[in-house]
């Protein structure tokens, strides 16, 4: 006997449908798996095996064929236990009638018949329903980041009885449907501006570059405050769209660290990687081309902590992510593309001890060793970072001072006044953010006055600025005149962008 039942399989951020074909012939009892199955699919003949007679179903003790279609592409993982089992039990007459032709199934089976949890259940889904899909079923531990998807009945099981029930005949509701705003409206940070003391200017900075999609990079000696500043940039940023958190869901999804409480990344991703993180870790790759941390902070901020410490090989892999906002990851079966438009936000020491130019502290470091330390970080990386501040100590009076800042949600609020500019002129294109424009919209948006021109040549001659650092000056007065409110760049505002680079003499 011959059964067919629908799967889908992942291949990087994108589903591709699976015809698991089970046949059952009269033979020695075995099973034979073909469809260019990974090793973990492969394995899925002794869950299943497990699963069926656990749950109290026939299981058929003949010759097991199950063909994995299209077979020229590798299938990953164990979702695809759950349709085997189905396509067996519909060969052993325990699955009757129709019905389970109609269904797309998902999920990995556990030996005592329970539905497990399995990675990528979003993208799946959606990449189905691209394809015509409606009717789907699916583990109980992935229903959360179902209901988020509207368009399709959505069931979950949470073991393969239930499963069989409901498609013998039994009655089961499908996944509720919930709003992302709910969600979204209960989410809080830990932490906010006001917390922060002192620090006027590395605040500015961070709301010119929040406004702006810009990159920075702050300098300063331990305990200036630079982590928490970081820390502090997602609660300045504008709320996600809910089409910004399913795109940051998927890749939160497919590398299996998805809240699943939740269902949705309704918060910007922080993502702060280690400084001994590998090349595959933080721009992605590895056996299964997994997203990396590049990937894993798309729509949100990637923080490097004391940027000189990571290797020099991993930092120079991120100068083509930060240009074209999406990582291309090839190997010899596969080539994936996961998108990568993330905020970097990076601080560093000024020298190995950490107080060189500090007004607070002496400085214990020989010239040697304070251009060995800078000279990790090569002019090129540089050249792609917007802002570069410097983060001082801060006095007594600023530490211990009764006086709160301003908080997070009034930066905010001037945040997303500016965006909304920027959404405005770019809208109907695939930008969103003034870091993002290219050489057109810079002659079209950030024409400077004569006075402006002089001044910005001054800074071209006297700097040794690239073409690069030019433009990048020009998108961050931009946005300094956006948070201004002001239709055409101003000398002032142009003067402010171009003292956001005068650090970067020092570290080139």
């Amino acid at each position: 006997m011959l059964a067919g039942v629908k799967s889908y399989a992942l291949e990087g951020l994108e589903g591709f449908a699976v015809d698991v074909e089970v046949d059952v012939t009269n033979g020695v009892p075995g099973v034979e798996t073909v469809g260019l199955a990974s090793t973990a699919t492969k394995e899925s003949k002794e869950r299943v095996r497990a699963a069926i007679k656990n749950s109290g179903l026939p299981y058929p003790a003949r010759r097991i064929t199950v063909n994995l279609a299209p077979a020229e592409t590798k299938k990953e993982g164990a979702s695809l236990d759950l349709p085997i089992a189905v396509g067996l039990l519909v060969c052993a007459e325990a699955v009757t009638g129709r019905l389970y032709k109609d269904y797309v199934m998902i999920g990995e089976l556990a030996l005592n018949g329970d539905i497990r949890h399995v990675n990528g259940v979003m993208p799946l889904l959606i990449s189905a329903m691209q394809r015509g899909e409606r009717k789907f079923i699916i583990p109980a531990a992935n229903a959360a980041e179902a209901s988020f998807i509207d368009g399709a009945d959505v069931y979950a099981f949470g073991t393969l009885r239930e499963a069989v029930d409901f498609l013998n005949g039994g009655e089961c509701a499908p996944v509720p449907k919930r709003g992302f705003d709910a969600v979204r409206g209960g989410m809080t940070y830990d932490i906010d501006l006001a917390d922060v003391k002192g620090q006027a200017v590395a605040k500015r900075a961070l709301e010119i570059a929040v406004a702006g999609g810009h990159n920075v990079l702050m300098s300063g000696p331990p305990g200036a405050g630079k982590t928490m500043l970081a820390k502090c940039v997602p609660t300045i940023m504008p709320d996600m769209t809910f089409e910004e958190a399913l795109e940051a869901t998927k890749i939160h999804s497919v590398a299996g660290i998805l809240d699943g409480a939740e269902g949705i990344v309704g918060v910007r991703p922080f993502r702060t990687p280690h400084h001994t993180v590998t090349v595959p870790a933080l721009i992605g790759g590895g056996a299964k081309a997994r997203p990396g941390e590049v990937s894993l902070a798309h729509n949100g901020v990637l923080f490097l902590d004391e940027m000189p410490e990571y290797s020099r090989h991993a930092l120079e892999t991120l100068r083509q992510p930060l240009e074209d906002k999406k990582v291309s990851v090839a190997r010899v079966m596969r080539s994936v593309e996961y998108p990568a438009n993330f905020m970097l936000v990076a601080s560093m020491n000024p020298c190995p001890c950490g107080n060189y130019g500090s007004r607070t502290q002496t400085c214990r470091c020989t010239a040697a060793q304070i251009h060995a330390y800078l000279s990790k970080l090569s002019g090129p990386l540089l050249d792609r970072i917007d802002l570069m501040i410097e983060v001082d100590g801060v006095e007594y009076s600023e530490l211990r001072g009764g006086g709160d800042g301003e908080s997070s949600a009034a930066v905010k609020e001037r945040v997303e006044r500016a965006r909304a500019i920027q959404r405005e002129r770019f809208e109907g294109r695939d930008i969103s953010t003034n870091s993002q424009m290219n050489a057109r919209d810079i002659a079209k948006w950030c024409a400077v006055d004569e006075n402006g021109e002089r001044i910005l040549k001054k800074a071209f001659d006297k700097m040794g600025l690239t073409a690069r650092a030019t433009t990048r000056i020009l998108k961050v007065a931009r946005t300094i005149a956006d948070l201004a409110g002001e239709k055409d760049i101003m000398p002032v505002h142009l003067a402010e962008a171009i003292q956001y680079r005068n650090t970067e003499r020092k570290y080139i």
